[in-house]
């Protein structure tokens, strides 16, 4: 798993820069405020709204992303003033964050920026219960949140923004099925907020000052995932995390916490480790978080061993508060979503392998677009299907089938990739037999893809390719692959591969 973070293949060094840019916009943010005198909370406020900033905002253009962030404050800052005044009264305190809950998990139906809103909407009204937030602060707060959002902004679009020098990543949305509760942010917003109510009462019998852990817990188990078994295998990801950083917290934070320049650079450290591994692993991105707590927690000179474990409880609860809703209250099958995303991979190769040909054919068809797409949605595949290749997945025959379709999902994109780089050699010429492979491909996509009832239809085999033809090779051997998807696919139709 620590290979996995810190040795995974990290192409272009984007997730190096990625890291590295976020330590210098937070750290500009803090500087900022400490500089013009805001109080410690308020530089952890600023901070925090600096991070989210960086972290949450991934709209698919640089322009969308600065509007997102330009959007953030007018989401935030009546958030926080809302907690701030509702300090004093803890039913409706508690009833409005859990509205928070529900209506940030409902934003995602809009895309990266109801996301991005969502999050740092839910993320001030926490911040308000961490730092324990009244009316009297808020001008502060304002300012250090505005100040530190255009350090963070100055940082991104100013001194480093490398996504100009980079192709833009592929948004994918979500097959969105249909209406009220039949769409899956719906019923996730539903899930959200009973899970969050479940983890509040939970976390307020636990600890009446720290009970809003529970909360926190419960909401980011839900973002960026889709099923019940993502969510399960997110909350256990997210309590071994925690208890890893509860066991280095008290290596580094306890000892440290009195050394304002030690507590910088630990903190620094931890922030690099969240936007470093966030993209490669959920466990080591929150035991980076939990050590950033720790060592805050010290700074504002409360930190002890009871309230690192009393950190690990409430974690718990608000994991396992996650996991009932997602089992009880309108569950989302991982096989459902699984079905949807892989029958999406197989359009997509049809239309790349469509492409290709029209290409080869003489005509301006860019094969290239449908490659970048095909391999966003293998993400979304692989995403999907982590809960039963999971090493503590019991269901053998369905992690084995679940390892055969992404193997021979994987070859698929190789191949695509292949015949679209064949295709874009301005030498490459039509053949007669071009047309009669696409249309075998086309002929297996629309086999393997059938509803239940129909996907009996024969994948025809494929035929054999002349070596001296390296777009038939590449076809045929993408037709091979898919005539060997034919097997786990039905198989998990009649077993329900992700059940």
């Amino acid at each position: 798993m620590l290979k996995r973070a810190f040795v995974a293949p990290d192409p272009g060094r984007v997730r190096l820069r990625f890291a590295s840019r976020a330590v210098l916009g937070i750290g500009l943010a803090v500087v900022l405020c400490g500089a013009v005198g805001h109080s410690l909370v308020a530089a952890i406020t600023g901070g925090l709204a600096a991070l989210l900033a960086l972290f949450t905002v991934t709209d698919t253009t640089v322009r969308g992303q600065a509007v997102t962030t330009a959007l953030l404050p007018v989401v935030g800052l009546p958030v926080l003033a809302l907690a701030a005044v509702l300090h004093g009264a803890p039913l409706a305190r508690d009833l409005a964050f859990l509205a928070v809950v529900g209506a940030g998990v409902y934003a995602r139906r809009w895309g990266p920026r109801g996301h991005s809103l969502g999050v740092f909407a839910f993320m001030m009204f926490f911040a308000s219960q961490f730092l324990h937030t009244v009316p009297g602060q808020l001008p502060e707060l304002y300012e250090a949140v505005l100040l530190s959002l255009g350090a963070a902004a100055f940082v991104r679009f100013g001194v480093w923004c490398y996504e100009r020098r980079l192709p833009g990543p592929v948004a994918v949305a979500a097959p969105a099925g249909g209406k009220g509760l039949a769409r899956i942010t719906t019923r996730q917003a539903v899930q959200a907020t009973v899970g969050a109510a479940f983890a509040l009462a939970a976390g307020q019998v636990l600890s009446d000052q720290r009970w809003y852990w529970a909360v926190g817990a419960t909401w980011w188990v839900f973002v960026a995932t889709t099923s019940r078994g993502e969510t399960v295998v997110r909350g256990f990801r997210r309590f071994l995390g925690t208890v890893l950083g509860i066991v280095l917290g008290f290596a580094v934070a306890m000892p440290l916490h009195h050394d304002p320049v030690a507590a910088a650079v630990v903190v620094a450290v931890s922030v690099f480790g969240i936007f470093y591994t966030a993209h490669v692993s959920y466990t080591w991105m929150m035991l980076a978080v939990t050590v950033m707590a720790s060592m805050l927690y010290g700074l504002l000179g409360v930190l002890d061993p009871a309230l690192l474990a009393l950190r690990v409880t409430e974690t718990a609860a608000g994991a396992l508060g996650a996991v009932l809703a997602v089992l009880l209250v309108l569950p989302v099958s991982t096989h459902s979503v699984t079905d949807a995303w892989v029958e999406r991979a197989l359009r997509c190769v049809h239309a790349c392998t469509a492409e290709a040909a029209a290409r080869l054919a003489g005509g301006d068809a860019d094969p290239a677009p449908r490659v970048a797409e095909l391999e966003a949605i293998l993400g979304r595949v692989r995403l999907s299907l982590n809960p039963l290749v999971h090493p503590l997945s019991p269901m053998r025959s369905r992690k084995a089938r679940a390892r055969k379709v992404l193997a021979l999902l994987d070859e698929c994109a190789r191949e695509v990739r292949g015949l679209a780089s064949v295709a874009a050699d301005p030498e490459a010429s039509h053949d007669a037999r071009l047309a009669a492979a696409c249309w075998r491909v086309e002929s297996a996509v629309e086999a393997l893809t059938a509803p239940a009832p129909y996907a009996r239809a024969v994948v025809a085999a494929p035929q054999e390719a002349e070596a001296e033809q390296p777009v038939l090779a590449h076809l045929h051997a993408l037709e091979r692959a898919l005539v060997e998807l034919a097997v786990p696919l039905r198989g998990a139709r009649r077993a329900s591969l992700g059940a």
